[in-house]
């Protein structure tokens, strides 16, 4: 008889189809690379398959034991699947609420909460939040993607993925045994259209009006100031919006952001030019006891909210040239245009150099960057600077 898997060899093993793991456990390898328990075990002179989860969210060693438990009731003349079915089997509702809070804490911020949630009550929950998980079949999946899945693709994207996730947690719980979320549904779902993933975005020759237009608007102090540091700053949206004072050293003139609220997850230190430093001077009337910088006008001690900025855009006739994000392109086109060194630019931005580049370059180029950004400062001031080049 063939070995056993070990704990490595069920870890490694990508062959499709079934691997011994035990006495009458098999690990079960699907074309598209996901892997499950199934054990196979005669119950009443019937061979019957019971699916015990999938891996890795049920290690070797779990699989064995319930392996183990199932052999012996059997052994005894009871029915394990009998035994299976009694435990209660949730509705799809109630098994995404479990895999909502099972995967919140790994979630970096609340919108990818809000959007998991609204993406769930718009187009899944109707369809399939009643029904018992084990009851779902592909077709039921389908009279949700499908009405979808090439009118706004990338929303259809991330509803098959969210219905695959909660279905695998149900999987892992031996709720269900196949996910009719994965692959066996490819086929059915037409080719998707490319998906534009460009933001709007201003030409930079109209943002120092597109400034001015901001600064004489209706917009609390609060967000007309973020908004012009997040201009300044070449920043994104929500690390400007999250900025604390315990972040800024003014005697150097430096924002450093932790690595904990960048994107790539590595420090960012960001030289503040003169016009920078005159935002945060006009900031301190805005200090609290939450230490931001920027503190919501609306919520007391709370940062502002991500449409803060954007409604910004939409009261000043701009949301329709540009987003928040958008103000990034604008930033990096101008230093194209204008003849500033990429790597400088793309580490102004904070971006990952990919590839060999990206695994041999070390520097932030910090005091080039000093200089970028402060002709950049001149330039939304008025100044000609951006015909100085920053000579790589």
């Amino acid at each position: 008889m063939k070995k056993a898997l070990s704990a490595a060899e069920a870890k490694s093993t990508a062959i499709p189809g079934s691997h011994r793991a035990g006495e009458t456990l098999y690990l079960y390898v699907a074309p598209g690379g996901s892997k499950s328990w199934v054990q196979r075990l005669t119950v009443h002179g019937r061979r019957c398959d019971i699916g015990l989860g999938g891996y890795p969210v049920v290690s070797l060693a779990e699989a064995r034991d319930k392996a183990f438990q199932n052999r012996k009731l059997a052994q005894a003349g009871g029915d394990p699947l009998a035994e299976k079915r009694k435990a209660r089997i949730p509705t799809f509702k109630e098994a995404a609420e479990k895999t909502f809070e099972a995967n919140r804490a790994r979630w970096r911020s609340e919108k990818t909460a809000r959007n998991w949630e609204q993406g769930m009550k718009k187009h899944v929950l109707p369809v399939l939040g009643g029904m018992r998980v084990d009851r779902i079949r592909r077709e039921d999946v389908l009279r949700v993607l499908t009405p979808i899945w090439t009118k706004i693709p990338e929303v259809a994207r991330k509803q098959r993925n969210r219905i695959r996730a909660v279905l695998s947690w149900c999987q892992a719980h031996g709720f269900i045994e196949h996910n009719v979320a994965g692959e066996m549904i490819d086929g059915a779902l037409p080719a998707m259209p490319a998906v534009k993933s460009h933001f709007r975005a201003l030409p930079y020759r109209t943002l120092p009006a597109a400034l001015e237009t901001v600064e004489t608007s209706g917009a609390s102090l609060a967000a007309r100031l973020c908004f012009r540091f997040l201009v300044l700053t070449a920043a994104r949206s929500g690390e400007a919006r999250g900025a604390a004072w315990s972040e800024i050293d003014i005697e150097v003139r430096e924002w450093r952001i932790p690595g904990s609220r960048m994107k790539a997850g590595l420090e960012h230190r960001v030289p503040l030019s003169d016009a920078a430093l005159s935002v945060l001077e006009q900031a301190e009337i805005l200090r609290d006891r939450s230490g931001l910088i920027f503190p919501s006008a609306l919520r007391p001690g709370k940062p502002m909210s991500d449409m803060t900025l954007t409604k910004v855009l939409r009261d000043n006739g701009l949301a329709d040239r540009t987003t928040v994000h958008g103000l990034r392109s604008t930033f990096r086109d101008w230093c194209a245009d204008t003849g500033k060194p990429r790597e400088i630019a793309e580490a102004a931005l904070a971006h990952v150099v990919p590839g060999v580049e990206g695994a041999y370059f070390r520097s932030d180029l910090y005091d080039r960057r000093r200089l970028l950004m402060r002709h950049w400062a001149a330039y939304l001031d008025g100044a000609a600077a951006d015909v100085v080049r920053l000579h790589a």
